[in-house]
């Protein structure tokens, strides 16, 4: 399902059958039918067109700001695991500090201060979900740093970076996986409700949480126009949290049997 949506929202010039930003009021509010599968809007866009062009922005943003916080949260990490003492408190003392914000009120803030566009809204959903990775990341290696290969490392003369770079981090790769692939799906969320809320994707670009913000005050008589962008949603989460599970399982030693 999930290379499938990737598919789907990399084709999606090709196969949308409508222009999504394309007005026609005449055809308001038009139910599903042959010509419009999914229907249309109070505009007369056609939802089926918009729902794929928003997989386009819905999922590059959960990749790229998940992309973003997996990064920044595995360096902190590895260096609060590495370096310990004074280096390790103040860090972690940062992410309590992050984490003690609630973290959707912090992406309201950010993004009311700023324009909200698109580049905005990856860089404050990627730089407000890496306190997580960051404490798994800190917890192996915190174990893995009095290992023999590490310890040879330093032996060897290696330098502090080459070994946080080329011996710590690929052996802490399995949980950061698992952490990323579940990271997606939150963002998703969490993107969604601020476009929601109006203060993510501008209209007329379509994203599946201003669509749904679209259909609310119609809900009853044009059930259409939130249904559709709310079940891909709907879909598009539990596709990546069911691959986080899968990967749980089959990256964690301890699953196996």
């Amino acid at each position: 399902l999930v290379a499938l949506l990737y598919t789907v929202a990399l084709l999606a010039p090709l196969i949308a059958p409508y222009d999504p930003i394309a007005q026609n009021i005449l055809e308001s509010y038009q139910p599903p039918s042959a010509e419009h599968w999914f229907g249309t809007d109070r505009f007369g866009r056609d939802i089926l067109s918009r729902v794929l062009f928003g997989a386009r922005i819905s999922l590059s943003i959960g990749f790229v700001a998940t992309a973003i916080s997996i990064t920044v949260g595995t360096l902190l990490g590895a260096v609060a695991g590495y370096f310990g003492g004074k280096i390790d408190a103040a860090l972690m003392r940062f992410t309590d500090m992050v984490l003690s914000f609630p973290r959707l009120i912090l992406l309201l803030l950010v993004v009311a201060l700023f324009s909200p566009s698109i580049p905005v809204i990856i860089l404050v959903l990627g730089l407000t979900q890496w306190p997580s990775t960051t404490r798994i990341v800190r917890g192996d290696v915190l174990s893995l740093r009095e290992r023999e290969f590490i310890q040879a490392a330093r032996a060897l003369g290696l330098s502090r970076t080459r070994i946080i770079l080329r011996h710590l981090i690929p052996n802490v790769l399995a949980p950061v996986i698992v952490s990323a692939t579940l990271g997606i799906g939150n963002t998703i969320v969490f993107e969604a409700g601020l476009s929601f809320l109006g203060l993510g994707v501008q209209p007329p670009t379509p994203s599946w949480g201003n669509m749904v913000a679209d259909g609310r005050d119609n809900l009853i008589g044009a059930w259409w126009v939130a249904t559709f962008p709310g079940l891909a949603i709907v879909l598009t989460v539990l596709a990546f949290n069911l691959v986080g599970d899968g990967l749980r399982d089959a990256l964690d030693p301890r699953l196996r049997t």
